[in-house]
């Protein structure tokens, strides 16, 4: 980490990354009629890449992994694209 980020206040403040794997489009009768173990289709497929958000802005774009070790079945993004932070992807 450079000297510039350690002395940054703004620089250990977390923040919230949202993961989208999909969209689904039902009609609302179709989401009126969903229950328990319903499967709903989202509109990619499984190796498709998932993207990754900071509020409504598309930050990277990566593929979905499981941890292994200690941490076997954790869901985790491998990274792929990163944006710019000036000009996005």
């Amino acid at each position: 980490m450079d000297q510039n980020a350690e002395m940054n206040p703004f620089s250990q403040v977390p923040i919230e990354i949202t993961i989208s794997v999909g969209k689904a489009r039902p009609q609302v009768r179709e989401l009126l009629k969903l229950q328990r173990d319903a499967v709903l289709a989202l509109d990619r497929r499984v190796d498709d890449p998932v993207e990754l958000y900071v509020g409504d802005r598309l930050i990277a774009r990566g593929e979905l992994q499981e941890l292994e070790g200690d941490q076997a079945g954790q869901l985790a993004v491998r990274l792929t694209e990163v944006a710019n932070l000036r000009g996005g992807l």
